[in-house]
């Protein structure tokens, strides 16, 4: 998420509206993306953004998977907004981070859910507008998630919830550590999934408000 001071200028002030070009993303994307269509994937895929203007949520089913996942990412006023057929788009989290129901009504029977957890172990506050702004928002995601898992905990999906890495003392808005934050969470699932991680009915601990 590169901010220079252009950049900055114009998304505060300009009719620009958001702070960082999603050029990057975008060739990230492309780069790693074994396809470009949402029909060209092995399995169904369905990713949830949410409309800008009504804060509904949109579940994009078709079409160019890249734009869909810019628009799912589209933190607001981070990333610019997506135009996909009459909705302009931007982070599915608005309307429904953690889309339980989305999976539900298209018929899923067993869900597996794959958080990121906080930074429940930091100093201090995080220094900075958009890191401070993106910690809040990884704090109200694990809300929740922890919400509406109680809620389908109860009804007749086999519904899983990997734990999060904890303690976890990086910003979200640092990607320094993300090599070492990858091979962390590969041996704290893989562990998870020896352990009989996948007959656990329980919501994992580490995604309740909590510090350390």
């Amino acid at each position: 998420m590169p901010i220079d001071l252009r950049t900055l200028v114009t998304g505060l002030f300009g009719r620009r509206g958001y702070l960082v070009d999603p050029r990057g993303l975008r060739h990230l994307l492309e780069r790693n993306l074994p396809y470009r269509l949402f029909e060209e994937a092995e399995v169904p895929v369905h990713i949830v953004a949410s409309d800008l203007v009504s804060s509904r949520e949109v579940v994009l089913s078709e079409g160019c998977l890249i734009d869909a996942v810019l628009a799912s990412t589209a933190i607001p006023g981070l990333f610019p907004p997506v135009r996909i057929g009459p909705h302009l788009l931007v982070d599915g989290g608005v309307a429904n981070n953690a889309p339980l129901s989305v999976a539900v009504a298209l018929g899923a029977k067993r869900v597996i859910v794959l958080p990121t957890g906080f930074a429940c172990a930091l100093d201090s506050a995080p220094r900075g507008a958009i890191p401070r702004a993106m910690h809040a928002l990884t704090m109200m995601v694990a809300g929740q998630l922890t919400r509406d898992a109680e809620h389908w905990s109860h009804s007749h999906i086999e519904l899983r919830i990997v734990p999060s890495l904890c303690p976890l003392a990086t910003s979200p808005y640092d990607y320094s550590s993300a090599d070492r934050l990858i091979a962390r969470a590969y041996e704290a699932t893989s562990n998870w999934l020896e352990a009989g991680g996948l007959e656990c009915e329980d919501i994992p601990g580490q995604l309740y408000a909590h510090r350390h």
